[in-house]
């Protein structure tokens, strides 16, 4: 069995691009429906036992090493009927990997190394079997490269690995055949469901990996269309209506925010994936990207500058069945025990926070590390808190606008005060303190934005009290 799969939003920022040194993995997690509950777990650190992880979507099962570190993940609620899918996180050795990005390869290349969707490994039980078990980015690429060349890949994956110095995109097309960049320090990358990674160097392995005989594979069956030249998206990607109006464009947007001087067209099939920063990106840019319905544009579906045509004509980033958005980012200028900070956006981007949480808080609140299936009125589930704020604010968009904007302004501010006073003082800590510090100080954030973010709901009920159609004036000369 396997999920219909969705779409997500990659963007991703090297460390000499960004404002702050950091290094930047930011994702959005897009399922088929608008609720799919998420939780937020630390899994603990094993030893000397030796284990399996099996998929639930198909027969997957996967053999694992007898050590394992500790590490987060964002899983499903409802493992059985959608899997666990952990999607984000850090590992204890602040290595850092967001799967996946769904990518489609095209028919040519599928009838010559079809996926092993019967018992290839998945995006169900990719994080399990990888994050565990890697000290870097670049081993990120290589272990994973190993578990497909073992197992097959059930379906098309981009994968993210960062950690303070790298990232790498891992993008797997077939069965067994995969390619891997490295994001340049001085540029970013951008994509959205179409195969990303371009012109491969064959001779320049510290910023391409591949999977064994990959030329000789497609020289064998006469994939390449170029008389020059070997271009992984021309070889194994798609390009056709379906890519423009739901791929091209959200790659076309990302760009548009973080290139503004560079004039793209959405609709163009060869968009760039990577471009050297012409500015130092800062975390605001990027949660902006993925949050986005083309504010600004004729685009936007809650915009008033194009016809209603245009409004729909193109896919927006941010959606109501975005379950979860992140940004993975290494801080170089913070102790490194505190340096590994996931930014987690548990409703529709557009309207609600992305959360900050340090790796090596591992004692979890309980809003996010339990969530129940169905909304309960008190709102202590954070996935349901904040799916309820997307929802009264969009009910009312025009109106709601400037509080919500003001909220995220405000939240955003804050945690950047919290960070800066949190993270130093875990310097000459124990691993234990440091654990119990961050734990208690991250429980303190979560409990000040659910006061905030309760506080809003209830002033935009009453302001919508206001709103009723169900009204009516009495002529005062009747």
């Amino acid at each position: 069995m396997e999920r219909k799969r969705s779409a997500c939003t990659t963007v991703l920022v090297g460390k000499d691009a960004t404002i702050d040194g950091s290094t930047m993995a930011a994702r959005n997690d897009d399922t088929g429906k608008p609720l799919n509950p998420l939780k937020l777990v630390s899994y603990p650190a094993y030893h000397d036992h030796p284990n399996q992880t099996k998929a639930y979507l198909n027969h997957f099962i996967g053999e694992r090493p007898a050590d394992g570190y500790r590490y987060q993940g964002v899983p499903n609620v409802d493992l059985r009927n959608e899997g666990t899918y952990d999607e984000s996180g850090f590992n204890e050795k602040n290595v850092g990997m967001s799967a996946t990005e769904s990518v489609y390869a095209n028919e040519r290349v599928l009838a010559a190394d079809p996926l092993n969707t019967e018992s290839g490994i998945n995006e169900d039980a990719i994080v399990a079997m990888t994050l565990p078990f890697i000290n870097s980015a670049r081993q990120g690429v290589q272990y994973l490269g190993q578990l497909v060349a073992r197992y097959g890949s059930a379906e098309g994956n981009g994968v993210i690995f960062v950690d303070k110095d790298e990232i790498w995109y891992m993008e797997i097309v077939t069965g067994h055949c995969w390619v891997a960049e490295r994001i340049p320090d001085d540029s970013y990358a951008v994509t959205g469901n179409r195969i990303a990674i371009q012109e491969v160097n064959f001779d320049d392995r510290d910023n391409f990996m591949w999977s064994n005989n990959i030329r000789e594979f497609v020289e064998k069956h006469h994939l390449n269309p170029d008389l020059h030249g070997w271009n992984f998206r021309r070889i194994f990607g798609t390009a056709d209506v379906f890519d423009q109006h739901y791929n091209t464009c959200r790659q076309w947007y990302g760009h548009k925010v973080l290139s503004p001087n560079v004039k793209l067209d959405p609709l163009d099939f060869n968009l760039p994936f990577i471009m050297r920063a012409s500015h130092k990106i800062t975390l605001e840019e990027v949660q902006s990207v993925l949050s986005s319905h083309y504010q600004g544009t004729p685009y936007d579906p809650l915009g008033h500058l194009g016809t209603e045509e245009q409004k729909h004509l193109f896919r927006p980033i941010s959606l109501n069945r975005t379950q979860n958005s992140h940004v993975l980012q290494v801080r170089n200028d913070l102790p490194e025990a505190a340096s590994c900070i996931l930014w987690l956006c548990f409703g529709i981007p557009s309207f609600t926070p992305y959360v900050p949480f340090f790796n090596n808080a591992d004692d979890i609140d309980i809003s996010y590390r339990q969530t129940p299936m169905k909304m309960n009125m008190d709102l202590k589930s954070a996935y349901w808190m904040y799916r309820g704020l997307s929802m009264l604010v969009e009910s009312h968009h025009p109106e709601f606008t400037k509080p919500d904007l003001d909220y995220l302004k405000s939240a955003r501010q804050f945690f950047y005060s919290w960070i800066d006073k949190t993270a130093p003082k875990v310097e000459g800590m124990e691993d234990n303190q440091i654990n119990a510090y961050l734990s208690k100080s991250e429980k303190e954030l979560v409990a000040e934005m659910a006061k905030r973010t309760k506080k809003l709901m209830a002033d935009l009920m009453m302001q919508g009290l206001g709103l009723s159609k169900l009204t009516f004036v009495m002529d005062e000369n009747l």
